[in-house]
């Protein structure tokens, strides 16, 4: 029978009454299998996912399809966001076999977990050259029955593949230097689409990390066209129908090349990695649209994706049902005509929105539809923020998408980060407050007995345990709020979370290699490492990240450790940015922190500080032009680490600059801090 019910999960939910009889992953599946001598048919794909839903509407919810698949097959489905070991492992194996990925994701497996058929969308019908997922089962069954030498050879096989896959990074002569990074952001300055904003083309994702990453070169090396190629992506996706017009909020991806059509789900790791971006470009002033897009992401993320709990939801999925048992439409929430304008707007307003916001008869969606593209800023700003209330109204009475629950570490981390660092640059302390209200979610339910758990649901965590972007993105999360409050109480949290991953993902043999799982984690068919840098970044450039703020932000006994462990991560992925640079924007960004000590910038705080302007004029001079990836922080003297034995100077606020080991003297004016800053 289908076991799904009880799941932490949303998206296995969604097949708790399907004829199928779902298992989760876990040893009794796989026992399961033993026993009855037959294979596992593994089905991942993630509640927002498009064709999941195809997939399991056309066939999980066929009562002919499902009792083949029971016959046959011991059937378990996954959620690759609350097991993305599992994803990683099996996605490799499909890349391998059929030349690319993607969800829903279908593997064949024998009961030992040794995959040996792989595949991601089937349909219920032969069609553009793919069988029919009946073809598949009935083809994949007398395979198994007729054939089983074969297949445990190919299976042995593919598992060979994916341990060597798994040993790490190469060896390279590649030293993290300016000269190293330059080439780098060159390469990636080349590849850029001039024309339409971003790099490569259609399907079309944002390259959030990269873009950090070219900020913080930017800022190292003031090369105005490097500055350009951030402003001309991040402008193309704000102005185009990958961003939400009226609510606020980026979609996954724009299935054209130039924005305009977007793969409608609202992933969590998007917005929070182009927040923290955008609101870079904002205090930068680099584009004049990054303050109201960072406003806006804000806003989405505090209205549609914050749970009772404080935590921040996973995602918005793709789809809208019109009718509750009906199949999703993709899009049906978000997209206009103009006479759906006229109608919400009158004749007038009606036509001027459609004019602003790009909706003509002929449509650029579906059906003579158009999702809204900003493409110009009218003067009348009164009126266009009245009209998108009115719009956003309007949309509110629609059926909207579901939304997926589930809680993420890892997400939740980066929402922390980019809120706490936006909320202290751009002077917005209630985004802290947010930031501060999911940490200590996390840190009361996310973390049991000293390790790190994956997801929870509706407040109760559930079984996987963290991976190492979990360790690692709670981590930075947690020492940009030490920054944003200058409290010690969250660096220690920080600490400890680090600590712990450092003891349970280091590969022991090599220095700075790290593992995606944990020591004592579940055996796989291989123990998954990724150190390239894709939609979320890699636990291990994440965590280098971690290591050297906590290393510039601790006391001198633990900065040692961490700036050496930091030093060796980096020297490890040095190789990615020197032959992928496309995919290492996490490791770019913290390089360029690295190159520069990371620079940081402790202010000792007098007494009366709570009502000093020429404090607070201090303070906002250090976060809003220190670089990204600096350490700020404001503090009474000596109670953090990078405040000991650093006082004010008399009754005025001081503060200390220092790149790596090198230290100026203290300042107390705005004017000689910027100076200090930009030099």
């Amino acid at each position: 029978m289908n076991q799904l019910a009880s799941a932490t999960s949303p998206y296995l939910r969604q097949h708790a009454d399907n004829p199928v009889d779902w298992r989760q992953w876990d040893a009794q599946a796989l026992a399961e299998a033993a026993a009855r001598d037959v294979p596992i048919l593994l089905s991942v794909g993630y509640a927002s996912c498009h064709w999941c839903h195809v997939m399991a509407h056309e066939s999980f919810e066929d009562a002919g399809t499902a009792a083949l698949m029971n016959e046959n097959y011991v059937c378990v489905k996954v959620d690759r966001e609350e097991r993305p070991d599992l994803d990683s492992v099996y996605m490799s194996a499909t890349v391998a076999m059929t030349g690319q990925g993607g969800w829903p994701m279908t593997c064949f497996l024998t009961p030992e977990g040794e995959p040996f058929y792989c595949g991601t969308y089937y349909p219920k019908v032969p069609r553009g050259g793919m069988p029919s997922f009946t073809q598949v089962l009935t083809a994949v069954a007398e395979t198994w029955r007729s054939r089983r030498d074969e297949v445990n050879e190919a299976s042995a096989q593919v598992a060979g593949a994916l341990r060597a896959q798994a040993a790490g990074l190469p060896d390279g002569d590649f030293t993290v230097d300016a000269e190293l990074l330059d080439r780098a952001i060159a390469a990636v300055v080349g590849d850029e689409d001039r024309e339409r904003g971003g790099f490569g083309g259609a399907p079309k994702f944002p390259p959030s990390a990269l873009l950090e990453g070219l900020l913080r070169g930017w800022e190292r090396t003031g090369d105005p066209e490097v500055a350009a190629v951030v402003r001309r992506a991040a402008e193309a996706m704000a102005r185009g129908g990958i961003y939400d017009q009226l609510r606020g909020g980026f979609a996954r991806y724009s299935v054209d090349a130039a924005w305009v059509v977007p793969h409608f789900e609202k992933m969590l790791y998007d917005n929070a990695q182009l927040l923290r971006c955008y609101a870079h470009m904002a205090r930068r002033e680099v584009s004049p649209l990054a303050r109201r897009v960072t406003v806006e992401t804000v806003e989405f993320l505090l209205a549609d994706l914050s749970t009772a709990e404080g935590g921040f939801a996973s995602a918005l999925d793709a789809d809208t049902h019109l009718e509750p048992d009906g199949p999703g439409v993709e899009g049906a929430t978000y997209v206009w005509t103009p006479a759906e304008l006229v109608g919400e707007l009158g004749p007038i307003d009606g036509a001027w929105a459609a004019e602003v916001f790009g909706v003509g008869t002929a449509g650029n969606f579906e059906q003579g539809a158009s999702v809204l593209t900003r493409y110009t800023d009218p003067d009348d700003e009164a009126r266009t923020e009245r009209i998108r209330a009115a719009l956003r109204a309007a949309r509110d009475t629609r059926p909207q998408p579901a939304r997926d629950d589930k809680v993420v570490t890892a997400w939740n981390g980066m929402a922390i980060t980019a809120l706490a660092e936006a909320g202290s640059a751009l002077r917005q302390p209630d985004w802290v407050d947010a930031a501060v209200r999911c940490a200590r979610f996390l840190l009361d339910e996310h973390v049991v007995d000293g390790r790190v758990r994956r997801t929870s649901l509706d407040g109760t965590v559930g079984a996987a345990l963290g991976i190492l972007e979990d360790y690692a993105w709670l981590a930075v999360g947690l020492l940009a709020l030490h920054q944003a409050v200058g409290e010690l109480e969250w660096l220690e949290h920080a600490q400890r979370v680090l600590d712990t991953a450092i003891a349970r993902f280091a590969d022991p043999d090599v220095p700075g290699s790290w593992y995606d799982t944990a020591d004592d984690a579940e055996t796989l068919v291989a123990r998954p490492r990724d150190p390239i840098d894709g939609a979320t970044p890699a636990g291990a450039s994440v965590l280098a990240e971690a290591m050297i703020t906590a290393a510039a932000a601790s006391a001198p006994a633990e900065s040692e450790r961490y700036r050496l462990l930091a030093e060796q991560t980096l020297r490890r992925g040095a190789i990615v940015l020197a032959r992928a640079p496309r995919s290492a924007g996490q490791w770019l960004t913290v390089a360029e922190a690295a190159l520069r000590g990371p620079l940081q910038v402790a202010i000792a705080l007098p007494a009366d500080w709570q009502s000093s302007s020429a404090t607070s004029d201090l303070v906002n001079t250090a976060r809003t032009h220190a670089p990204g990836g600096s350490l700020v922080i404001a503090a009474p003297s000596d109670t953090v680490p990078l405040l000991s034995q650093r006082p004010p100077l008399g009754n005025t606020a001081a503060a200390y600059v220092c790149r790596g080991t090198v230290c100026d003297l203290p300042v107390s004016s705005p004017a000689d801090l910027d100076a200090a800053l930009t030099r």
